[in-house]
């Protein structure tokens, strides 16, 4: 009987010290939670603040009404996110660049801009044919204000650059003539190489 109240005292003592160990454990739960609800807030209350700080800077660049668009900062994820939100709702489009995570950024387009010069475009009809712009212009420094004029005017054939004349462009024969003719013209040039200056016979 007295075995079995030691054991009953040994087993009651075991007991204990888990039941304050588990209070300490939901104690650092608690205070655990505590923080983690704390940096929630303050994440809310961050992503709060910077929404109404980029929404001020969207109005201030619908205002402006020499600027078709507007880069921002590189941002994080989250706040480009909030930017391209806040954009939409304002009425303008908005796109990210950039490669690396860390450099991405929003550039903000006004989408009415944009439409009035596609508009302007299209009462301005189609653009005439031909360049942009005139290329003596452009090479003006190179070749000189009478140097195209002056090229224009030759407009001769340079026969290094191999032209065909036209009597070659007309030819009748047919290709086995061709050939035997271009073997010819092969036998006679190896025959005179052979004989030397003389050529054949001589």
């Amino acid at each position: 009987m007295a075995e079995l109240d030691l054991l009953g005292s040994i087993l009651s003592s075991m007991e204990r010290p888990p039941a304050a160990a588990d209070g300490e454990a939901r104690r650092r739960a608690r205070e655990q939670a505590a923080r983690v609800k704390k940096l929630q807030e303050q994440e809310k209350r961050q992503k709060v603040e910077f929404r109404k700080r980029m929404e001020q800077e969207v109005s201030q660049f619908i205002q402006a009404s020499g600027e078709p668009r507007r880069r921002f900062q590189p941002m994080s994820k989250i706040e480009r996110s909030i930017l391209h939100d806040v954009a939409e709702v304002a009425g303008l489009t908005s796109f990210s660049f950039g490669d690396d995570e860390d450099s991405r950024y929003v550039m903000v387009f006004k989408k009415e801009l944009a439409a009035q010069q596609e508009e302007a475009e299209l009462q301005r009809g189609p653009a005439p044919p031909g360049p942009p712009n005139d290329y003596k212009d452009k090479y003006r420094h190179l070749i000189g204000s009478d140097a195209a004029k002056a090229a224009a005017r030759t407009m001769e054939a340079n026969k290094a650059y191999g032209c065909v004349p036209v009597a070659n462009k007309r030819d009748t024969r047919s290709i086995e003539e061709a050939m035997n003719e271009i073997r010819a013209k092969k036998r006679l040039r190896q025959a005179e190489d052979e004989g030397g200056p003389g050529g054949l016979g001589g």
